[in-house]
Order: structure tokens, then sequence, then C-alpha cells
């Protein structure tokens, strides 16, 4: 609980109700969607401006309190877990969709904002805001730009740091900052929106944001490809691209996924083959159309097994909806899910899908494999039980082998689901040891008490081949 003296303070600043202290508030807001961490703040507040941001902030730096901003906890690094108490910034009040400039093609935003009624009203304006995480129903923009979220289209379209535009931003010390604007150029010292995008709330809570929108495509289509051979899906997607076609949606699934997608979907898709992939082209009609028939052709050149096209753009959406669903349909299998996230060049993802399964088999844990076949971008997950400490060492033990597998196929611990708590000890297997200590010198100059998101991004390096130790995990 708040000291009655910063409890009073914080009160005048966003009144009585949008403070909580009390024991329900604080194990609500103890941990996020990120499985086996939990750490209890000593209080939760939910500002309405950004002044009443920037106020409270300000009374957190006078005090030496810790600060976690936070959406709607739907991540799945640890991001918003309050690892040394402190004060959790709900942001969720601050939710209005405050402009969409057609002229310039952007929209600007509270940070509160949920993702799913962001994407709705712009479509109905003709545009299109093409990040879509899997999550878009519960998370908040804000959310996405702290962490860097991708989504299925990231082939074709990017992600969220290729959209954001400006960002207004308060610092540690209460102090509010702008960045960027509706600009297509601007070359104006360092790229102070591009630091804070992924930045994962260690440097600034984020209240406003412009991002760049696109028109909207009129037509879209989707189709499935089966294979009996996971080297020939891998070998589909880069024969995809060889042919210069980007689909907006490039989606793969290992034959245990998409057994249990269907059972939990029950859509007609044919769980007996060894990998999908879930194809959707978006554009004008005739290109889409186009596009397709070659698809299928390289499809097939390639070893697919099985066809389909979808007959409407109906069928298709729940095509992608089934694979949206994937993560909640393997979480019916055990009482944890774990899902990870790693990425590797496309034309390694069949080296990477079996690079999972052997270390599934090695550490002996149900690891199922789907993802985002046109990025590279996949995301092994393990079905396991929390009650179980020894399993649990299994599964982690089998994730930093993952993660190492990932880099020496020349990839990234992480693609999207930003670095928190959870990707924090294998950071220096990616940056190295100067990229680390160049990111550490950032954290201090910008928040030299550490007050920002503390026990984030950070953490002692694991050593590499074999994990000597196991992240300590809080409150499991």
């Amino acid at each position: 609980m708040l000291k009655p003296h910063l409890r009073e303070q914080l009160a005048a600043v966003v009144g009585e109700k949008w403070l909580k202290d009390d024991a329900e508030s604080l194990v609500s807001y103890s941990y996020d969607a990120t499985p086996l961490y939990q750490s209890m703040p000593d209080g939760v507040v939910f500002p309405g401006s950004t002044q009443e941001v920037s106020d409270i902030v300000k009374i957190c730096a006078a005090n030496g309190i810790p600060i976690v901003g936070r959406g709607a906890g739907s991540n799945l690094c640890g991001g918003t877990v309050p690892l040394q108490g402190g004060l959790i910034i709900v942001m969720t009040r601050m939710n209005k969709l405050l402009e969409i400039d057609a002229d310039n093609l952007t929209a600007t935003f509270q940070t509160g904002l949920n993702t799913k009624q962001f994407h709705q009203t712009v479509e109905r304006a003709g545009l299109f805001y093409p990040p879509d995480p899997s999550s878009m129903i519960i998370c908040t923009m804000g959310g996405n730009i702290a962490l860097g979220a991708g989504g299925l289209r990231g082939l074709k379209y990017g992600t969220t740091k290729d959209y954001v535009l400006g960002l207004e931003a308060v610092l540690p010390d209460g102090s509010i900052m702008r960045t960027g604007g509706k600009l297509v150029k601007d070359a104006a010292g360092y790229d102070l929106t591009r630091l804070l995008v992924g930045s994962g709330g260690t440097l600034a809570i984020l209240t406003e944001a412009t991002v760049k929108l696109i028109p909207k495509p009129p037509y879209r289509r989707a189709m499935v490809a089966m294979y009996d051979d996971i080297y020939a899906a891998a070998r589909t997607v880069s024969n995809i691209i060889a042919n210069h076609i980007f689909p907006c949606t490039l989606e793969f699934m290992d034959q245990p996924t998409l057994q249990v997608v269907e059972d939990f979907a029950k859509i007609g898709l044919p769980v007996h083959a060894k990998a999908m992939l879930a194809i959707e082209q978006d554009g004008s009609e005739e290109d889409v159309e186009r596009d397709l028939k070659r698809i299928e052709e390289i499809c097939l050149e390639s070893g697919a097994t099985q066809m389909k096209i979808a007959a409407s753009q109906e069928e298709g959406a729940k095509v992608m909806e089934a694979r949206r669903s994937a993560l909640a349909a393997l979480s019916r299998l055990r009482p944890t899910t774990i899902l990870e996230d790693a990425t590797v060049p496309r034309s390694k993802i069949a080296d990477m899908v079996l690079e999972v399964q052997r270390i599934a088999q090695k550490y002996d844990v149900q690891i199922c494999t789907f993802g985002h076949a046109g990025d590279g971008n996949l995301h092994p997950t393990a079905m396991t039980d929390a009650r179980n400490p020894e399993e649990i060492h299994r599964v982690e033990q089998a994730f930093a082998e993952i993660f190492e597998a990932a880099i020496e196929l020349g990839g990234t611990i992480t693609g999207e689901h930003g670095v928190g708590i959870v990707k924090a000890p294998y950071l220096e297997w990616k940056v190295g040891a100067a990229g680390l200590d160049m990111m550490k010198r950032i954290k201090d100059a910008i928040d030299p008490a550490g007050i920002m998101n503390p026990g984030k991004m950070f953490a002692e390096t694991r050593k590499r081949i074999v994990m000597q130790e196991q992240p300590k995990l809080t409150g499991v």
C-alpha cells in the first residue's frame, strides 16, 4: 500500500476514484499475460490527461518510486510486471482517437486506445493501418508502440515501428516531450521517435501518438496450402518472394498446431498434413486474383499436396481468424501455456522448426510451432504446468536453446514481443557487449534514478550454449 502522504498527493492529481491501493486491485495489477511472473505494486493510478501523467511522474521522481506504464497488460514478455513494486500507471482512460487526417494520411490518438477499435474506425473512413497483433481485440495502441508489436501482415506492410511518425511522452523527471509529427521526411537530429518505439516503458510514459495510414485495399482473398514436408512449405515461402509477390499474410502452422486449431475452430482443416501455409493477398481484385493464381502454381511446384482458395472474403476471414486463435486453442491443452517469439531469415524457417522439434524432444517438453512465415517470425509454444518446477526448468532450458538456435541461424531473440523480463538475460546474445553497453548508457542518461520500469530490458546475461542458471521466477 501507498504511504499516506504519497496517497494524498496522488489523489490530489487524479481523484480518489482513479487511485487504487486495496489488496484486490494490487493483485489484479501484479501480473500480465506472461506466465510465471508476478510481483505486487504499491498502488495503481489511472490518469486522464498528459498533464496528470506528468504530475504523477514528478511525485514519483521526488520520492524515488518505481513507475510501470501499462495498457491492457496483454504482453508476453513480462513487460508490465512491477518487479520492484511502486506505482502502476494504467493508460486506458486516455483512449481517445483525436484525429484522422485524410489530407496527410495520419491518425493521432491517446495511447490507451484499443487496437481493434482503432482499426475499425480507420477502415470506416476508407483508410488502413496495417499492423495487426493477434491480441488486437484486447491490446492498446500504446502497448503496441512500447513493445514494437508486429502481426500477421508484417511481410507486406511492416510492423508498428514503420508507422509511428510522432509521439508525446512524459520523461522520468515529469517533463513533456514531443517528437516527430505529420511528416514524410524529418532529419532533425537523433530519431527520438524510433528510440522510444520498442523501449518498453524504460525511458518514458507514452501519452499520445501520430501514425501513418494508407488507402484501404479494396479486395482481399485467402487460400491454404498443405504439405507433407516442412521443407517444402519453407521452400514455398522463399519461392513466392523470389517471384516478387508479397502476400499481406503468409502464416505457418505445424501439424500439432493444426490439429489443435481445427479442434477449436472446426473449419475443416486437414489435420494430417505436416505443415500448412495460410496465405492472404489484398489490393485490386484484378491484382489479387492474378497473384493468387501464381501463388497456387508456386505452391504446387514447391511440393504442396493440397490447395484450397477461399470461395469468398468471409470464408478467407474464417481461416485467418482460426490462425489468430492458435494461442487460445493451445492453451486448452495444459494449465500453463508459454508462447515465445524468435525470428530467423525466412530461408531458415524449416531449419528453425526442425530445431524446435529436436530441442523439445531433447528436454522432453511439448512444443507446437506456428507464426509469420513470410517474415521469418515463429512462435514456439510450450504447453506445461507451472505447478511442476522440474518440468518448468526443462521448458526454460529448451527455450534458451531455441533462442541460441535462432541466433546461430542469423536471427534474433524477439521479432515482435519485446524484451521485458523474459528476454533480458539473452539481449547481449543478439546486440553484443558494445550494443548492450550503449543501450545502458542511453537508459542511464535519460533515467539516472532508474525509476522507469526497473528490472526490464537489462539483466545478467546468460551463458550461451548451455544455461548455467535459470531465470528467477517471482511469485510462481
